[in-house]
């Protein structure tokens, strides 16, 4: 059957398994095995959730501003901000290193699904988990022994399949440029996730190695013209998670359950951190970056759970599902794969129970003393038998986030570990024997007053004393973090468990899905996104809106044209180096624009490129139409929305006077 279930330019295709078919057919477009590794080699992927690229051949990279904005925070203080007054390095010497961040150029991948599979043997939950957690730890390990590089197993198409990506790190990067925030998010949340834009929300880092820029083979030229309407565009980055292989008793759970459960926990801390950002000029900047994470996050979630309200989505998804289970209960081969349907299902009342069952407590310095109670505890067993991320092949990356010199600001983790010691008592009940051995008598806002003055996980050499003393110096500390995190850490790990063999159930379902749909729909198909490399492709292209045509493109002067229309309210205030440019800037030079390129969480910061792989653009957002693309994609109306690379070059040369930084690009 053709792939009636994939719609208009639907895909985000792995690299090796790109889809030269379908572009060959509608685009008439044959992409080279060197024009896709060049691209590939030319992403990068940011640990802190992201993507980039790379463009120039002495490693500077290309991202977000909001990519980047944790890393510009890190590096801010009282006297300096980065995320509102922005940053312009004018020598290598100026360029400021991040703290704790880390970027990915994926440089191989191999299939290793019969490795994975042949080390599990046992189809009882617990055990598959365990046994497959060994299987993916010895093969990480062996290919980082054996390379070197950072070696992680992906798991692809719902369990159907394992990859292996190989990455070289990054881990010496600096800051070279970024524009204010008021101009990398200009129009402010009520702008956010709609279209026309009118946004720089980029940032230009730089890679080092060995103290000095890195030395690069593959890196994206710059297109010098305008982008045309209609033209084709591809997408190379790493989006997060969607869940489109999900069935419709999964959908119907995170309709009713679990998007209601986050949206409540992002209203609760949205609230929080305005009340504290209340405190002052001080207390707003340090609240600033995690307060736009959570209304960034609160208004996506929002998006994704009206497009799951709206009854023609579950019903479009349930009149596919039934086409689905109509095909294969007529075939008496794949009838047997219908029970995998009701086994997701069945689960999906198992995650309902889990709910908010968490001893998690979203403060850094309790997340770095339970890490380093972890990594005392998980170094004591062989390396197949330790949790994922604890293992040989992860150490360094762990380490790196463990060790980080960033600041932590006591009265704001005050305030976030008070809030989750009162969520801790909610959900729990407050006579709960756990509850009341971790409160230890006090009320939360006492106890965790009490946690954080008390505490030395602050200091980064009191945590390297930790790791290097080992189970031994862990077990004897007395930091009051320390031993909360031990107090805590047996219920973590039932908790954790109990996850890993509900997920272990559903991977072994979704991979009996898989297998199922590949017997109904072509072989260009393409797994859910892992947060892992990935090409898409579209065409500019814009859209009909409540009965408008909304033009693909939008231009310099429309930038100021929008500060004007809203007078008045600060989120549409152009920052002084904007109106003191105004009279030298090319009105008519492409600010953003939309396409069709199918795109998630995660894919912000991606290159945009051209036929000839050129870069045009950078992916930042996709409007409100495409929020529901975690789930189901439709080219109707979903857009993913760039800033131009024209807009980005004549900002660089005729606003921010870095005409050098601007003519080094692409070189």
């Amino acid at each position: 059957m053709p792939s009636q279930f994939v719609l208009g330019d639907e895909g985000m295709y792995l690299y090796n398994e790109l889809p030269l078919q379908k572009l060959k057919e509608k685009f008439d477009f044959e992409p080279t095995e060197a024009w896709a590794e060049h691209l590939r080699l030319s992403s990068v992927r940011f640990n802190s959730g992201g993507s980039g690229s790379f463009i120039s051949s002495d490693g500077l990279v290309l991202t977000n501003h909001h990519v980047a904005s944790e890393t510009l925070q890190k590096l801010s203080s009282a006297d300096r901000d980065l995320i509102a007054d922005g940053y312009l390095a004018r020598s290598q010497e100026e360029e400021l290193r991040a703290p704790d961040l880390e970027l990915n150029q994926l440089v191989g991948i191999e299939d290793v699904t019969e490795q994975v599979n042949a080390g599990v043997s046992s189809k009882d939950p617990a055990e598959a988990a365990e046994q497959r957690r060994a299987a993916i730890a010895t093969i990480e390990k062996q290919s980082k022994e054996k390379t070197g590089l950072r070696s992680d197993v992906i798991t692809l198409y719902g369990g159907a399949k394992y990859h292996l990506y190989r990455y070289r790190k990054y881990t010496d990067v600096r800051l070279v440029w970024a524009p204010e925030t008021a101009a990398a998010f200009f129009g402010g949340d009520a702008d956010n996730f709609e279209y026309p834009r009118y946004n720089l929300d980029a940032t230009i880092m730089r890679v080092y190695e060995d103290g000095k820029p890195a030395k690069l083979d593959h890196f994206l030229s710059w297109r010098q013209g305008k982008l045309n309407d209609g033209e084709l565009v591809f997408v190379s980055g790493n989006p997060g998670r969607t869940q489109r292989i999900f069935t419709v008793a999964a959908l119907k759970y995170l309709r009713d359950d679990r998007l209601p459960y986050v949206l409540d926990f992002l209203r609760r801390k949205e609230i929080l951190m305005q009340q504290f950002s209340l405190g002052g000029a001080e207390a707003k900047r340090r609240a600033r970056d995690e307060l736009f994470g959570i209304q960034n996050a609160r208004k996506a979630y929002l998006g994704m759970l009206a497009g799951l309200q709206d009854p023609q989505a579950i019903q479009t998804k349930g009149e596919r599902e039934e086409q689905v289970l109509k095909i294969l209960a007529e075939n008496a081969e794949t009838s047997e794969l219908v029970s995998a349907w009701e086994e997701i299902a069945e689960i999906q009342g198992r995650k309902r129970e889990m709910l908010g069952k968490s001893v998690s407590f979203r403060s850094r310095p309790f997340d770095i003393a339970s890490n380093l109670a972890l990594i005392a505890a998980e170094d004591q067993k062989p390396d197949t038998d330790r949790l994922r991320g604890f293992t040989d092949a992860a150490r360094e990356s762990l380490l790196q986030r463990v060790l980080s010199t960033a600041p932590i600001y006591d009265d704001l983790e005050r305030v976030k570990l008070t809030d989750e010691l009162s969520r801790f008592m909610e959900v729990r009940g407050a006579e709960d024997e756990l509850v009341l051995e971790v409160l230890a008598g006090k009320g939360p806002r006492e106890r965790a007053a009490e946690l954080i003055g008390g505490t030395k996980v602050n200091d980064v050499a009191f945590r390297q004393e930790l790791i290097d003393g080992g189970i031994e110096a862990v077990q004897s500390s007395d930091d009051p973090m320390i031993k909360l995190a031990q107090l805590v850490e047996a219920e973590y790990r039932r908790l954790r468990k109990i996850n890993e063999e509900i997920e272990e159930e559903e991977r072994q379902a979704y991979a009996e899905i898989t297998k199922a749909m590949s017997n109904i729909q072509d072989s260009e198909s393409y797994p859910d996104a892992t947060f892992t490399l990935r090409l898409a492709f579209g065409e500019v292209k814009g859209y009909e809106q409540d009965g408008q045509w909304i033009d693909p493109f939008t231009v310099m002067s429309g930038a100021y044209k929008h500060a004007e229309q809203h007078a008045g309210q600060e989120d549409f205030d152009l920052p002084p180096s904007w109106m003191n440019a105004q009279k030298s800037v090319n009105s008519d030079a492409q600010l953003n624009f939309v396409c069709t390129a199918d795109i998630i969480g995660g894919n912000s910061g991606s290159p945009v490129v051209d036929r000839k792989g050129e870069l045009v653009g950078l992916i930042f957002d996709g409007n409100i139409q495409s929020l529901t693309s975690d789930y189901v994609y439709s080219d109707q109306q979903a857009r993913a929305v760039s800033v131009a690379g024209t807009g980005i070059l004549e900002a660089l040369k005729s606003i921010y006077n870095a005409k050098g930084l601007a003519e080094s690009i692409g070189k």
